[in-house]
C-alpha cells in the first residue's frame, strides 16, 4: 500500500510562482520514479516533470525553462516549483510514482492548480 500527499495548489495570477509538494508513504522501498502529470479540461494527461532515484530529470516542452523538479530520498517527497506561471498551466495537477518491480504506478488525489491572466 502506497499513499500520496499532495499540497500546494491554488489560485495565483499569470507571472507568479507556486511551489507543490508530494510525499510518498507506505509499502515503498529502494529504487523509484516520481514526478507530476497534469490534465486540463478537455485535454489529455500530460507529463509535467520526472525524477529518478538518481537524480536525473526529465520536464515536459511546455515547462522547461519554468518549472523545477527537486526530490528528498530521504523524507520520500518531491517537490515541483512553478515560475512565471501562465494561464495555460492551468489544471489538476497528480503525483506519480513508480518502481521498476511494480506491476503499476501510484497517482494522488490530484491538486488544482489556476492561473488568472
Amino acid at each position: 500500500q502506497v499513499q500520496l500527499a499532495e499540497s500546494g495548489g491554488g489560485l495565483v495570477q499569470a507571472g507568479g510562482s507556486l511551489r507543490l509538494s508530494c510525499a510518498a508513504s507506505g509499502s515503498i522501498s529502494g529504487t523509484k520514479t516520481m514526478g507530476w502529470y497534469r490534465q486540463a479540461p478537455g485535454k489529455q494527461r500530460e507529463l509535467v516533470a520526472l525524477i529518478s532515484s538518481s537524480g536525473s530529470t526529465n520536464l515536459g516542452d511546455s515547462v522547461k525553462g519554468r518549472f523545477t523538479i527537486q526530490r528528498d530520498n530521504v523524507k520520500n517527497t518531491v517537490y515541483l516549483q512553478m515560475n512565471s506561471l501562465e494561464p495555460e498551466d492551468t489544471a489538476v495537477y497528480y503525483c506519480y510514482i513508480r518502481s521498476p518491480g511494480w506491476i503499476r504506478p501510484y497517482w494522488g488525489q490530484g491538486t488544482q492548480v489556476t492561473v488568472s491572466s
